[in-house]
């Protein structure tokens, strides 16, 4: 009869950096018919298995790439703190544009978001004084984070909104380069506070880690599901996912928090570009990961 499966021990630096060089280049060579390259690829890992003691390595993790969806996390995360420092009303509305941003990723509750922190909308073209304010306004995540020691964090543009027509346009004219970018790294911290309890309060983390559950259970005719299309087409049966992902026609991302069966919890964020249609680079990534933090049996 078999026994209860072992413990997972965490490992030091140096072993989950292991962890990780094994999985990217592992995933580099099952991929190379695809001309995936090694900087199209960055990754970072956190094992939180001891939870008071996170152990973190990376891949290209200080890398500035576009975040697509990634990026409404950092909005979620500043919104908690608006409303904690009462800089802005916890209403129904607010909580459904929250919400929806992260379970649905609709960019349109985004965009909500984004004018109550910032003060700004979008609309017809500024004159010169007024849009260089306007810019300022729009600067107010970044501000926050960067007091934070947040490096390499752009958040100040609406998803899907980056510059189309009037006051969009005119702020990424005026201020190059605007464009929301984040690194693996900054966005792998900002999740592991999130899971740890220690983004704005414990209270307000629980509420936002609740919004990334992702029921593995419940079948998705969706490919690009997050509870089905990213990372979690690599993790085990019975394994949880906290997640949120996104894909542009460039890039594909996922941003998640998972609990295996035998006791092990990560944080691993995976940004690839220049192959968005290919979904298993993620779940390479996250496969092999898995591996690496699961005991010989």
């Amino acid at each position: 009869m078999r026994g209860a499966e072992a413990a997972p021990v965490a490992l030091d630096a140096r072993g989950l950096q292991g962890v990780v060089d094994s999985a990217v280049s592992g995933t580099l060579e099952e991929f190379a018919a695809k001309q995936l390259q090694s900087n199209q690829l960055a990754v970072t890992l956190v094992d939180l298995r001891e939870q008071s003691k996170p152990v973190q390595a990376a891949y290209r993790g200080g890398e500035v790439i576009y975040p697509a969806s990634v990026v409404k996390l950092f909005y979620l995360v500043a919104a908690h703190q608006w409303m904690e420092d009462g800089r802005l009303a916890d209403t129904p509305e607010l909580r459904r544009a929250m919400r929806d941003m992260i379970v649905e990723s609709y960019n349109e509750a985004t965009h909500y978001v984004v004018d109550l922190l910032t003060g700004t909308t979008s609309g017809p073209e500024l004159p010169e004084r007024e849009i260089d304010e306007w810019f300022e306004k729009r600067n107010a995540v970044n501000r926050y984070f960067h007091s934070l020691g947040y490096t390499n964090v752009n958040a100040n543009k609406k998803p899907w909104c980056e510059g189309p027509y009037g006051r969009e346009t005119q702020s990424i004219q005026r201020h190059k380069p605007s464009r929301n970018m984040l690194t693996t790294d900054a966005t792998a911290r900002l999740l592991t506070e999130i899971v740890t309890g220690r983004a704005v309060t414990a209270k307000r983390s629980a509420e936002m880690l609740e919004l990334m559950k992702r029921d593995r259970a419940v079948p998705s005719t969706d490919p690009e599901s997050q509870a089905h299309g990213f990372t979690a087409l690599g993790l085990p049966p019975g394994a949880k996912l906290w997640s949120k992902a996104g894909l542009t026609s460039q890039t594909r991302h996922d941003a998640a928090y998972v609990e295996l069966p035998n006791g092990a919890r990560f944080v691993l964020v995976t940004f690839t570009t220049d192959h968005a249609n290919e979904r298993g680079i993620i779940a390479e990534i996250a496969k092999r990961v898995v591996a690496g933090l699961s005991p010989s049996q």
